[in-house]
């Protein structure tokens, strides 16, 4: 049998899952996923906690204690994602260790709320580095314009971060940038660079999800034509952006103090639209030094019958282009796209965050009564 999910990694993509929950743990499956489909990092939100955190049952000796303590709703949240964050990496510490420091890593998302605070989440992510106390651990932190100087201050304080929520290839390259800015801080500062990790996550079938919809409003055979083209073109060409800019003598500058590349990192690369291969977000990206997450049914997926084409990005450029001027010239305003995409990120990541919140507080209420 072909192991579809080794010659992508062997093509230079590592997978990762795009989910986390305590039974995940408890049970072994995360670590079936590590030895069996070379799963070798994780990524949460707060969308995948709310789903994981309204198993009540799953986390029920740990919300009595919890309650006990009389701790806030807040403080119960974070202690319990940190300990499904921190577990995760432990069992991901051997995929660390075999990778040299790049894969192994597990995410852990700052409060959402603060996407547009930029001292608020610089505390915050300091404050979850020191209490999962991993350093196979990654930081999200939004990539609102905000976000972007507190990735330059942690980075600088020597905490490995996951930048989230990128759209755009203009805010691609100014993450970039607050990157090699938080690494030259971390050289002035001492620390070991090659101890700090950073990832670029770039949102994929989103894009196609709002295009589509507009394409299909202006209706004419040519804007339908694009439908299921911007997601992949978009992302490809952020890839050439991360070539050109890791290939600059600043980041040579820095490479040689032993620092690693901010690889890029695709995902929502389940596909929407079910007219759609499902494993298209996938096959499509496939490119050296990247990682793509995926939810478990796209794992499956890919491992079923996915195709690896190493050159599928780097020999794509060219077409890429052409589907951003053919998506101006129907009409798409782009720039609003994307802020429209960027918007709707924070505000559902918040909106479930409110809703995990709600949760916890119903078990915390419910857990003194018992």
């Amino acid at each position: 049998m072909t192991d579809r999910l080794a010659e992508l990694s062997a093509a230079g993509v590592a997978v990762w899952l795009d989910d986390l929950s305590r039974p995940r743990l408890t049970t072994g499956s995360l670590k079936k996923m590590l030895d069996e489909q070379h799963v070798v990092g994780v990524t949460t939100n707060p969308s995948i906690f709310q789903k994981a955190l309204s198993d009540a049952d799953a986390y029920d000796s740990q919300l009595r204690d919890l309650a006990e303590m009389r701790v806030t709703v807040e403080e119960a949240v974070r202690l319990m994602t940190a300990q499904d964050v921190r577990n995760a990496c432990d069992v991901e510490r051997s995929a660390y260790v075999a990778s040299n420091g790049v894969d192994g890593r597990v995410s852990i998302e700052v409060d959402p709320r603060k996407a547009h605070e930029t001292e608020s989440t610089v505390a915050e992510a300091k404050t979850l580095w020191w209490l999962v106390d991993r350093e196979n651990l990654y930081i999200k932190i939004p990539a609102t314009l905000a976000g972007l100087p507190a990735i330059t201050q942690v980075l600088a304080a020597g905490i490995s971060v996951n930048v989230t929520l990128i759209f755009s290839n203009e805010r691609y390259r100014q993450v970039m940038d607050a990157f090699l800015a938080g690494i030259e801080q971390a050289k002035a500062n001492g620390h070991d660079l090659s101890k700090i990790g950073s990832v670029a996550s770039f949102f994929v079938s989103r894009v196609d999800s709002e295009i589509d919809k507009r394409l299909d409003k202006i209706g004419s055979d040519e804007a339908k034509a694009l439908k299921g083209k911007a997601a992949i073109a978009n992302a490809q060409l952020a890839y050439e952006a991360y070539e050109e800019v890791f290939g600059t003598d600043r980041w040579k500058a820095l490479a040689s103090a032993g620092a690693q590349p901010q690889r890029p990192l695709w995902a929502s690369t389940s596909t929407k639209n079910p007219e759609y291969k499902d494993t298209i977000y996938v096959e499509e990206l496939v490119a050296p030094g990247t990682v793509n997450t995926m939810p478990e049914s796209v794992i499956h997926a890919f491992a079923d019958h996915g195709v690896t084409r190493p050159d599928a990005v780097t020999s794509s450029y060219a077409a890429a282009k052409q589907v951003f001027a053919d998506l101006g010239t129907v009409g798409i305003d782009l720039p609003d796209v994307f802020k429209v995409l960027e918007d709707e990120g924070v505000d559902k990541f918040e909106a479930s965050w409110k809703e995990l919140l709600e949760g916890v507080d119903q078990s915390l209420k419910a857990a003194k009564k018992a």
